[in-house]
């Protein structure tokens, strides 16, 4: 499974860069715009790094990165920033930060300190927080239980992992195929129908009006894709 990586970055030309580079290299690249929808995708998904702009509108970087410690999680962060005062690099590392960058820096240097923690780190995803609320429902991955306004609501093992990998994957489209490879595995072998049977049933079971979902959208010819 590729390694994830949340860019949180204001300045568009950046952005393009680095999610194009680190794609070619591997990575799976979600991006957020400012700090505090940064730090809400970093407190409510699984990432592996996370690579954040210290200077970003709504909430900066330092800020996020405090908070996010607060809340325990533990995701290997690397600061960016354009300033090159070393107390703003001490203040970075204080709050948590893991690694720090000064703008302007070379993509292969990123490169380098991204796989340097990831070496570091090779269980992060177990640091990511233990429940998610969307809507009226409440995910507790820790006990692998499910409710909706405080009632049980009862999924099979196999309806919990989809709809924790979907989650984990909020706003990104997946196909069939990679959820056949990820939720049921290689040697399953279920056809893609199985994939539609079991999203129908998890639907059933989380969506106000399954007919026209609000969270587990359907991508015409390319997948899935969960909004909450």
């Amino acid at each position: 499974m590729k390694s994830r990586i949340l860019l949180v970055e204001d300045e568009p030309g950046l952005i393009i860069t680095l999610t194009d580079r680190l794609t070619s290299e591997g990575y799976a690249v979600e991006t957020a715009s400012d700090g505090e929808t940064g730090f809400d995708r970093a407190l409510n998904e699984v990432f592996d790094i996370i690579v954040l702009d210290v200077m970003l509108p709504r909430k900066n970087g330092f800020d996020v990165c405090r908070d996010l410690r607060q809340k325990n999680v533990k995701t290997p962060i690397i600061m960016l920033t354009a300033r090159g005062q070393v107390v703003d690099k001490v203040v970075g590392l204080k709050l948590g930060a893991d690694d720090y960058l000064t703008k302007p820096f070379e993509l292969l240097e990123l490169l380098a300190r991204i796989e340097a923690l990831l070496r570091r780190s090779p269980a992060v995803a177990v640091s990511s927080p233990d429940t998610y609320q969307f809507g009226p429902i409440r995910v507790d991955f820790r006990r692998v239980e499910v409710d909706r306004d405080g009632e049980a609501v009862e999924l099979s093992s196999l309806e919990f992992k989809l709809l924790h990998y979907l989650i984990e994957h909020r706003g990104t489209v997946i196909s069939r195929d990679k959820l056949l490879d990820e939720v049921w595995g290689y040697d399953a072998m279920p056809s893609t129908r199985t994939v539609d049977v079991h999203v129908a049933w998890l639907r059933q079971k989380i969506e106000a009006n399954p007919r026209h979902p609000q969270f587990i959208l359907t991508v015409h010819g390319l997948g899935y894709k969960f909004a909450g």
